[in-house]
């Protein structure tokens, strides 16, 4: 007889089964919970105190763990034996085992579950369905866990289904909506809007849980159940067309299906219901309308950034915003290639889809692709020349694209395929594959394009559509010029004769576009070919040993294609009629630089010194734009290997050259501006600013020439001069240049400064010619007389040699005694006679230094100082001395200048004899025109000078007493008065008889030839003077007595009682001398 523990111990496990369920049946379903209960899903962790629904709400989860936690423990217990529970059996006749249970009560779990998920993706936006999770808190994704794991391990050792089954079964349930509630009885009310990507969402995620072992750590090593099948038939309805799945939607299915490539193992079944659907949908551009211009960037516009695109899809990193930046067929593609890259049992999926993809492209199919179709057809296929066999595939493209009918294919459509070629080249670039045949068709393509280019050059339409296709040939020809390491893969072959044809019928930002892409191209060479031949390697080591010698080949092959079918065009745009863009400066540089490094593919005209025929081609030549010629020189000036192979060839002008070139840049910086005085739109002054600022940074790097700083060394000039406006900075050189060439001591140093001095100026005259001729613009006129003013002044030492003189006379002729202003009568330009009157005493000062100086041509000199002096005088002298607005008189500016004695000597003396033979000759008694002014002028230089030489005394002096005798204007009289006080006055200060007795003489002279007929103004004048200077008239006593008796014996008439009474006057003033004379005239009287 049993004992009753016994007989209890045996009813036990069928017990425990009925209180099991009654236990299921009391709790319920999870999704059943109130709202208030589900709420607490939402409280986070970090709260101090939870709340009552938040313990029940987990003591569900608890409970519902235990359930099946217990009914498993059960199974291993009675040896997988099942349990029946005989009691509920018999009173309900339903069947109840411990296996129904755990089955039924796993399912009511997942379906709970479930539904709790579809709660939450009720909140879910597509494009953020792989961030949101689909549990509402943490416990949710352990029980999930847990789940996986007892499921999966119980169908290892049975039969029963295992955890993916489960869920599949349920979300099947979710498509049926079964009306009955069999089984499902908590789960008829919950109602998913879109099953199907609920059920994507869902399967994602849960797959990402297998990453996670028993104990709930992350394993990624871990081996993970797969759920194909399934997945599967959800792509089928994904891309079914009479299911009409939403972009939007299926965008979110296939990041999903791509997430679970890279959980699960290869399944190629996959790859061939995505190619079915995408197939037969190449032209749709997959959008989504409310992303808005996100989505709408559906053709690349480069073959870059198309093959950039590409890369993206074939990378194992995960890109982050997926959704949103690339549409649904990208994300296939990424599928397709994560497939073909995996090996499974030694066979290559490739291999076995390849006959699907190929059969799917024909020659109707080719045709119906419109222009979003053959981007999606280039898509694929360099995804594929990406990952697989790169020939096999581009040898097929063009094949495939030979089926389109040229008539039929847009401009666009064709810049595509064009943007498409260059895509595949840049892949054979990045695989170090020679790109010599596809590029040559690609290149021919382009010559026939260049030449309707050039011969429709006037048709707007057809340059526009032709421009689209050959701006795509430029665009890709650069890519992969800077895509390629070693340029050592036959790239010249883009190079080709197209662009002879292309270049000379560009315009505008057309030629800008072009001369861009050639500079990439010439600085892309220098650089490969520089880092070639000293054997540097980008990366790991050259493969091949050889690989140096076979770049180099190909280096030299590249530069020729420059030189032969750019170069020409370059050299021909020198001296156009319109001011060259900068571009063609910087590409000449660039071609120069090629010379110095390449020297032996130069065209033949240039060579055997191709460097040295560059420059003189476009830093040297005088008849080249100074924008050209400063932009370019620019470039070269501080290059240390082109100094170096100047200095190899014994090429030692290269730097007067230089600075020659810089010299005609800054006087020419107005020349392409127009010579009237309207006001400058702001196009010119932007082409004004940019240029001055060029010539601003050509003046620093000229004083950085050896030869420059030099001279400013030896002249003590500071740093800080190129930083000035360049025009100042050129007149600190040229003072630089006269303060050197004054303190060299040896004639042979003389020499050969004078020498390299005329090198730097070259033909200067040249550079302003164009002014001159044009009689403009003012700036230009203002510039040139002043630089050259400067020039006459300060290199006034040079100037005097022999070797200059030519020159000097030339400034003279050209600049200051053209035939224009030798006709006194005819009136110049304003522009003209301001400039001339602005720098003229730099002139004046200058020659009468080399006038001093010269020992062969002085009287010439002199002469020619002299007629500089009579043509100006007279034309910056004003009406009267009262006019406004006249301005300093320039001739007055030079006299009062700080210059040297014996030059301020020799302009003074020249200048008023000129002004003395010229300005104040009478015709008979009458006054010579604007007399008051000429007498205000010496005036003027007297008083600023404050000293009194004896040319004042012998060319001034008789005539202004002349004008006091003969004219009554009251103005003429009291600046004469003032200047005879001056006169007087200055013989008294300064040292030495010899100004006395000038003076002397000249009063002497003055009496004898007017007392006769003007005794009283006479005697007036002199009573003046012995005020200032008794002992002068004192002196002129005997002469004056002397007149006075000769003239009283010519009248005839006795002594005139009338002038003896003025003369007594005037001996009034002569103290004791004059008593005596008067006396002696009296006893004169008395006999």
């Amino acid at each position: 007889m049993l004992h009753p523990y016994e007989e209890l111990e045996a009813q036990l496990p069928s017990v425990l089964v009925e209180e099991l369920h009654a236990l299921t049946m009391h709790v319920g379903h999870l999704c059943q919970l109130p709202s208030s209960v589900l709420a607490a899903f939402t409280i986070q962790h970090q709260a101090k105190v939870f709340p009552p629904s938040w313990h029940l709400l987990h003591l569900h989860l608890d409970i519902n763990w235990l359930i099946l936690e217990v009914l498993h423990v059960l199974g291993e217990k009675m040896m997988r034996q099942v349990v029946y529970a005989n009691h509920f059996i018999n009173l309900t006749g339903e069947n109840l085992t411990s296996v129904s249970l755990f089955e039924k009560h796993c399912g009511n779990l997942i379906s709970d579950l479930i539904s709790l998920s579809i709660n939450k993706y009720t909140k879910v936006r597509p494009s953020e369905a792989l961030t949101s999770h689909h549990y509402p808190c943490t416990c949710i994704k352990e029980l999930w866990i847990l789940l996986i794991q007892l499921l999966d391990h119980r169908s290892k050792g049975s039969h029963t289904e295992c955890f993916w089954s489960l869920v599949n079964k349920t979300l099947k349930n979710i498509f049926e909506r079964p009306s009955s509630s069999e089984g499902m009885s908590g789960f008829e009310a919950i109602q998913c809007k879109d099953p199907l990507s609920f059920s994507w969402w869902i399967v994602s995620h849960l797959a990402s849980l297998y990453q996670f072992d028993r104990n709930g750590n992350l394993d990624e090593k871990k081996q993970k159940e797969s759920n194909w099948q399934f997945v599967e038939e959800l792509l089928k309805k994904s891309t079914d067309a009479q299911t009409g799945v939403l972009e939007e939607h299926l965008r979110m299915h296939l990041q999903c299906c791509l997430t679970l490539c890279s959980f699960w193992d290869l399944n190629l079944s996959i790859v061939t219901i995505l190619w079915d659907y995408y197939s037969k949908n190449l032209n749709s551009g997959f959008t989504v309308p409310w992303l808005g211009l996100k989505d709408l960037a559906n053709v690349s516009k480069t073959s870059l950034s198309m093959l950039e695109l590409v890369k993206c899809c074939c990378s194992e990193q995960q890109i982050p915003s997926l959704y949103k930046s690339h549409n649904s067929y990208f994300i296939f593609l990424c599928i397709l290639a994560r497939m073909i890259k995996e090996e499974n049992s030694g066979m290559h999926p490739w291999k076995q889809i390849k006959g699907r993809i190929y059969s799917k492209f024909h020659r109707k199919r080719m045709q119906e692709l419109t222009e979003v179709g053959l981007q999606n057809f280039f898509s694929l296929f360099l995804m594929l020349a990406i990952v697989v066999e790169t020939e096999d595939i581009v040898s097929r493209v063009l094949d495939l694209l030979d089926f389109l009918a040229p008539s039929s294919i847009t401009v666009s459509q064709r810049a595509l395929i064009w943007r498409g070629h260059f895509a595949f080249l840049l892949i054979y670039v990045e695989k170090n594959m020679d790109v010599s045949a596809l590029a040559e068709k690609i290149s021919s393509a382009f010559r026939e394009k260049a030449k309707e280019f050039l011969v429709n050059k006037n048709d707007y339409t057809q340059r526009h559509n032709l421009w689209t296709l050959l701006s795509t040939y430029v665009d890709g020809v650069q890519e992969v010029f800077e895509t390629s390491c070693y340029l050592s893969l036959s790239e010249e072959k883009l190079l080709n004769d197209g662009f002879t044809m292309l270049l000379p019928a560009c315009r505008g930002a057309e030629l800008s576009m072009v001369l861009n892409f050639l500079q990439v191209v010439l600085a892309r060479l220098r650089s490969v070919h520089e880092r070639v031949s000293q054997g540097l390697q980008l990366g790991n080591t050259a493969p091949d040993a050889q690989l140096p010698l076979v770049a180099k080949e190909h280096h030299l092959a590249v530069a020729s294609a420059l030189w032969r079918n750019f170069f020409p065009y370059l050299k021909s745009q020198r001296m156009s009629q319109m001011p060259p863009s900068p571009q063609l400066a910087d590409t000449a540089a660039g071609f120069t630089l090629l010379a110095l490094d390449i020297p032996s593919k130069a065209l033949s005209d240039l060579q055997p010194q191709p460097v040295l025929s560059m420059m003189q081609l476009f830093g040297w030549d005088d008849m080249v734009w100074p924008q050209l010629v400063s932009r370019y020189l620019s470039h070269l000036i501080q290059n240390s290997s082109l100094c170096e192979a100047f200095s190899s060839m014994g090429y030692t002008s290269y730097e007067a050259l230089t600075v020659r070139s810089w010299f005609r840049c800054i006087l020419q910086m107005f020349i392409d501006q127009p010579s009237g005085v309207l006001a400058k739109t702001d196009a010119e002054r932007t082409v004004g600013k940019a240029y001055m600022e060029q010539l601003t940074e050509m003046t620093r790097l000229i004083f950085k020439l050896s030869e420059v700083e030099n001279i400013l060394s030896k002249a003590h000039v500071e740093e800080s001069v190129f930083k000035q406006d360049p025009k100042y900075a050129l007149v600190q050189f040229i003072k630089a240049v006269g303060r050197t060439y004054s303190g060299l001591q040896t004639l042979p140093e003389k020499s050969a400064m004078v020498a390299k001095t005329l090198e730097y100026l070259g033909d200067v005259l040249k550079y302003v010619k164009p002014y001159l001729k044009a009689k403009g613009p003012p700036e230009g006129l203002q510039l040139t007389y002043w630089i050259i003013g400067c020039l006459v002044k300060f290199w006034a030492p040079i100037l005097a040699t022999s070797k200059a003189q030519q020159l000097l006379f030339r400034i003279v002729d050209c600049l200051l005694l053209p035939h224009s202003v030798l006709q006194q009568d005819k009136e110049l330009p304003v522009a003209l006679l301001s400039a001339i009157q602005e720098s003229l005493p730099l002139y004046l000062q200058g020659l009468s230094f080399i006038c001093c100086q010269s020992q062969t041509q002085g009287a010439y000199l002199n002469q020619l100082l002299g007629s500089i002096i009579r043509h100006y005088f007279g034309r910056f002298l004003p009406s009267s001395p009262t006019v406004p607005g006249t301005g300093q008189h320039p001739l007055l500016t030079a006299l009062c200048s700080s210059i040297t004695a014996p030059q301020m000597l020799r302009l003074r003396k020249t200048t008023l004899h000129v002004i003395s033979e010229n300005y104040m000759q009478f015709k008979g008694n009458a006054p010579p025109p604007r007399l008051a002014s000429v007498l205000a002028f010496i005036l003027e230089v007297l008083q600023r000078t404050q000293s009194t030489e004896l040319c004042d005394i012998e060319l001034v002096l008789p005539s202004v007493l002349k004008c006091m005798v003969l004219v009554n204007e009251l103005q003429v009289k009291k600046i004469s008065t003032d200047i005879v006080q001056n006169v007087v006055e200055g013989c008294q200060a300064g040292s030495g008889g010899e100004h006395a007795t000038q003076l002397t003489s000249v009063f002497r002279q003055f009496i004898q030839d007017y007392t006769a007929v003007y005794d009283h103004r006479v005697f007036s004048i002199l009573e003046t003077v012995a005020v200032l200077d008794q002992m002068l008239v004192t002196n002129l006593i005997p002469t004056i007595t002397q007149s006075l008796k000769d003239l009283e014996y010519k009248q005839g008439l006795g002594r005139n009682a009338a002038q003896r009474e003025a003369y007594k006057r005037l001996l009034s003033y002569l103290a004791e001398a004059g008593q005596n004379e008067i006396q002696k005239l009296e006893n004169e009287t008395d006999e």
